[in-house]
C-alpha cells in the first residue's frame, strides 16, 4: 500500500514525501563503541510509499555474539558470514541520499556509524528519523511504543521478532501508518541532521573509578590534605602530570580536570599564571599550593568521610532529596557566579518550589477533567500557563502539541491563528471559550475524539495514561525486577522552534549536590559519562532524552538531575511549556508526566531529577528557573565550563 492509497488518503501527506532507508541491526551489546553488528537489514521506498529495494545479511563480528537468547545468533550460524566491511559499500549505496528510518534510530545509526568508521569509511546519512520520537509525537492508543505493540495497533503482520529483515519489514508499514497519522495531526518530522551535534565519534575515557570519600571542603593554609577533597592541577610540574594524578588517586584525593568553587586546592608552580584554571581559582578563592609542599602533603593524608550508603542513606535526617535537596541545588546554582560579578537572583524564590510529595493517583478521581487532555491555543504566555496549571487541579493533563490523546482544546486571545485550529473539526476535538475551564463540561466517551473509536481490543490493551504531576511533584520509582533493570529515560518535549536552540544536559551528584568528575556532566558535546550510565539522546529538534541506568550507579552517586538550557538570546517565556515525562525504559509505558511553563525571562530550567530516597529512587518534576546561562548553573554544581 502506498502513502497515498485512495482509500486512506490524507491531505499533507506529500510533505512527508522523501526517499527513505529504513535500517535495522541486530548487535552483540548495547554500546556501540565497543560491541558490534551481527545482522543488518535495509529496506528502501520511494516518495510514494513504495518499496525500491531490500538487503539483508548476517555479519561475522569476530567477536563473542553475546546475547544469543535474545537475537538467536549464535557463533556457529556467523562463522561463514561476510564481514562488515565487505559489505559496507552496499549498504551504504542503500542509505546515500536517503533520510535513515529506524525504531530507535539513534541506536541504529550509532552502531553503522562507529562499524563505517572502523571499516575507514564515511556514513553516507545527513538525516535520520526515529519512529519511536515520531509515534510519541501522535501518541496512538496503544499499551506502549514498542515496535511489536505499534505492529499489533496499526494492523502490521510480524512473523520474526529480532530478526534484523523481518524487524524492517514491519518498521516499513509502521512508518507508512504513522505518516499518515501524523498528517493528519499536521504534526512536523522530528528528522535530526546526521551527524548530530552530539559527535558518534565520541568516545569516553575508560569507566574512571567514583573517589569513595565525600569532598571535605577548602584545603587550609598549613595544614593537610584530607581523602576526598578535589584537586586540580596546572602549568608545568617536575612530576609528571600521569604520576601526580596516580599518587593523588591512590591515597583518595579526587583530581579533577577544571577548578569550581567547590574544588580544594590548585596545584601550581606558577602562582601567577594566565591559565584558565588560575584564573578561575583566583576568582573562586581557590587555596593554591606549589608542587613541592603538594608532594610532601601527599605523604600525611588525613582519613575522610566516605559517601554513605541506601541503608545509611534512609538513616540519616534530612537527607538529600527532601525539600531541603531542592533548597540546596537551588541556592547552590543561584551563587555560583564568579566573585568579579554580582551573583543573579532566582526568579523564583526558594520558598516557591513546592515541598514534594507523592501524588495520590486517586487524588485526581472525581474532577471534571480526570481522563482528558487539554491543549491551550493562543494567549500570552502567563495566560497559558495559568489555563494549563487550571488544568491539572481538575484533573486533566495539560498538553503542549496536538496528537491522538488530545481531547480537548481551549482557545485564548490570539489562538485563531494557530494553524492547529484548523485540524480540529476533522479530527472531531470540542473547541471551548477561555471560560470553559472555570466550569467544563462532563468528561466525554472514553475513546479520545481524536484518535477515532479504537476497537475493544485496543481499549483493554492500553495502559492507564501516565500520573500528572504538578511543578514539584514526587513518585517513587517502582522496585526493578530482579531479572532486568532498563535503563529511566527523562524525556524533554517543546513546541517545535525556528528561531532557537534547546540543549539538554545531566548532572551526577553526590550527597553534596557535586558531579564527582567533570566527566559526569552529560551534554552534546559529550553525551555519555565515563562508565555509561548516563546518556543524552537526541529524537528530534523538539525532543531530547536523558537515559539514566539507576542500578548500576555507584552508591555516592544520590541524584541525576536534568536541565535545559537555550543557545541564543530568547527566553524559556519564548520557547513556552515544556513537557517531562519519566519511562522506564526504551518504547515503555511512561509512568510519569508533568508541563512545565512557570519560566519567563529564564534561559536556564532544572525540569527534572531522579534521586534516592534510602534504598528507593524517586522522580520529581522541578521546574526552577534562572536568567543566566548553563555556566553558572554548571559551577554551580562543581564543573567549569567555557560560555
Amino acid at each position: 500500500m502506498t502513502l497515498s492509497s485512495p482509500s486512506r488518503d490524507v491531505p499533507g501527506l506529500r510533505d512527508y514525501a522523501f526517499d527513505w532507508a529504513l535500517v535495522d541491526v541486530e548487535t552483540s551489546g548495547l554500546i556501540a563503541r565497543r560491541d558490534r553488528v551481527l545482522s543488518v537489514a535495509v529496506v528502501t521506498i520511494g516518495p510514494d510509499g513504495e518499496q525500491t529495494g531490500e538487503f539483508s545479511t548476517l555479519l561475522n563480528p569476530g567477536c563473542d555474539p553475546g546475547p544469543v537468547d535474545v537475537h538467536g545468533l549464535t557463533a556457529e550460524r556467523l562463522l561463514g558470514a561476510p564481514t562488515f566491511e565487505q559489505v559496507a559499500g552496499r549498504i551504504g549505496a542503500l542509505l546515500q541520499d536517503r533520510v535513515l528510518v529506524a525504531h530507535n534510530a539513534q541506536f541504529d545509526y550509532d552502531f553503522l556509524a562507529h562499524e563505517f568508521a572502523r571499516a575507514r569509511l564515511y556514513l553516507p546519512v545527513s538525516q535520520r528519523l526515529c519512529t519511536l520520537a515520531l509515534n510519541r509525537q501522535v501518541d496512538p492508543p496503544a499499551s506502549d511504543m514498542k515496535l511489536g505493540t505499534l505492529a499489533a495497533h496499526y494492523g502490521v503482520p510480524q512473523t520474526r521478532a529480532h530478526d534484523a529483515l523481518d524487524d524492517t519489514r514491519v518498521l516499513a508499514g509502521i512508518l507508512r501508518a504513522t505518516l499518515r497519522e501524523a498528517a493528519r495531526l499536521d504534526l512536523p518530522l522530528p528528522l535530526v541532521a546526521c551527524p548530530p551535534r552530539q559527535n558518534v565519534q565520541f568516545a569516553p575515557q575508560p569507566p574512571k573509578t567514583p573517589c569513595a570519600y565525600r569532598n571535605p571542603g577548602r584545603a587550609e593554609a598549613g595544614g593537610p590534605l584530607v581523602q576526598g577533597m578535589k584537586i586540580a592541577i596546572t602549568g608545568e610540574t617536575a612530576t609528571s602530570r600521569a604520576e601526580l594524578v596516580a599518587r593523588s588517586v591512590a591515597v583518595g584525593l579526587n583530581v579533577m580536570s577544571s577548578v569550581s568553587r567547590h574544588t580544594s586546592a590548585l596545584v601550581t608552580n606558577e602562582a601567577g599564571s594566565a591559565s584558565a584554571k588560575a584564573q578561575r581559582a583566583a576568582a573562586e578563592g581557590v587555596p593554591v599550593i606549589d608542587e613541592h609542599t603538594f608532594l610532601r602533603l601527599l605523604d600525611d593524608v588525613r582519613a575522610g568521610t566516605p559517601h554513605r550508603g541506601g541503608a545509611e542513606r534512609a538513616e540519616a535526617s534530612g537527607a538529600v532529596g527532601s525539600a531541603s535537596g531542592v533548597a540546596a541545588a537551588v541556592l547552590g546554582t543561584a551563587v555560583a557566579a564568579p566573585a568579579s560579578t554580582a551573583a543573579p537572583a532566582p526568579p523564583t524564590s526558594v520558598a516557591a518550589v513546592p515541598a514534594p510529595r507523592r501524588p495520590d493517583p486517586a487524588a485526581t478521581t472525581g474532577r471534571p477533567l480526570t481522563g482528558r487532555r487539554v491543549l491551550i491555543l493562543g494567549g500570552t504566555h502567563s495566560a497559558a500557563a495559568a489555563a494549563r496549571t487550571r488544568v491539572v487541579e481538575l484533573g486533566g493533563s495539560a498538553a503542549i502539541n496536538l496528537s491522538r490523546t488530545v481531547t480537548d482544546a481551549v482557545l485564548l486571545p490570539g489562538g485563531e491563528t494557530d494553524r492547529r485550529l484548523r485540524r480540529m473539526p476533522e479530527l472531531g476535538l470540542p473547541v471551548h471559550g477561555e471560560h470553559w475551564l472555570n466550569a467544563p463540561g462532563a468528561a466525554p466517551g472514553a475513546a479520545s475524539p481524536a484518535a477515532g473509536s479504537p476497537s475493544p481490543e485496543a481499549e483493554a490493551d492500553r495502559t492507564p495514561s501516565p500520573l500528572v504531576l504538578p511543578r514539584g511533584g514526587v513518585v517513587d520509582l517502582p522496585a526493578p525486577r530482579q531479572d532486568a533493570a532498563p535503563p529511566w529515560h527523562i524525556t524533554a518535549a517543546w513546541a517545535p522552534q525556528e528561531a532557537a536552540e534547546i540543549d539538554v544536559v545531566a548532572f551526577v551528584l553526590d550527597e553534596d549536590e557535586q558531579v564527582v568528575f567533570d566527566e559526569d556532566f552529560v551534554f552534546y558535546g559529550a553525551p555519555e559519562n565515563p562508565a555509561g550510565t548516563v546518556r543524552l539522546l537526541t529524537d528530534g529538534p523538539a525532543e531530547q532524552t536523558i537515559a539514566v541506568d539507576l542500578a548500576s550507579l555507584p552508591p555516592g552517586s544520590r541524584k541525576v538531575a536534568v536541565a535545559a538550557a537555550i543557545d541564543g538570546e530568547a527566553t524559556f517565556g519564548d520557547i513556552g511549556a515544556v513537557q517531562v515525562t519519566a519511562v522506564p525504559g526504551t518504547g515503555a509505558a511512561p509512568l510519569a508526566r508533568a508541563t512545565l511553563d512557570a519560566a519567563t525571562t529564564e534561559r536556564t530550567l532544572l525540569l527534572a531529577e531522579f534521586y534516592r530516597r534510602g534504598p528507593v529512587w524517586r522522580f520529581r518534576a522541578v521546574g526552577q528557573g534562572y536568567d543566566d546561562g548553563l555556566a553558572n548553573l554548571a559551577r554551580g554544581y562543581g564543573v567549569d565550563i567555557a560560555d
